[in-house]
């Protein structure tokens, strides 16, 4: 079974930029569509971006273009978000998720923990 891990998460300003990155302890993430996710508070969780398992094809939320970058390495068996320009409405937990389509309309089968976020005006 798949276990994801995310980190990279933590406090910055408005304006700032984070770099999230999603490994798997167990597991090959190469085969697969990878995801990110998240949730503020006292909201539902929605979707963030989404990248084939190639990296060629990826996906993203409007709140995210132009913005959030994400990315893979499969040598490394990892998966990055890059954040720039980030906004306090950023705020929230991230999650990254492995699924067997990269699409934000489709299941994902493993999820991670989450890494808290926070943007600071």
């Amino acid at each position: 079974q798949v276990q994801l891990e995310e980190s990279g998460g933590g406090l910055v300003l408005a304006g700032g930029s984070l770099r999230l990155s999603c490994t798997a302890s167990r597991g090959s993430l190469s085969n697969y569509g990878l995801a990110w996710f998240r949730q503020a508070p006292g909201k539902e969780r929605e979707f963030v971006a989404t990248v084939s398992w190639t990296g060629v094809s990826t996906d993203y939320a409007d709140s995210a273009k132009g913005r959030l970058t994400i990315s893979r390495d499969n040598a490394k068996n990892t998966l990055y978000l890059q954040m720039n320009h980030l906004k306090p409405e950023d705020t929230a937990v991230y999650y990254c998720a492995e699924g067997a389509a990269a699409s934000r309309y489709r299941p994902y089968d493993y999820w991670g923990q989450g890494t808290q976020v926070t943007v600071s005006s």
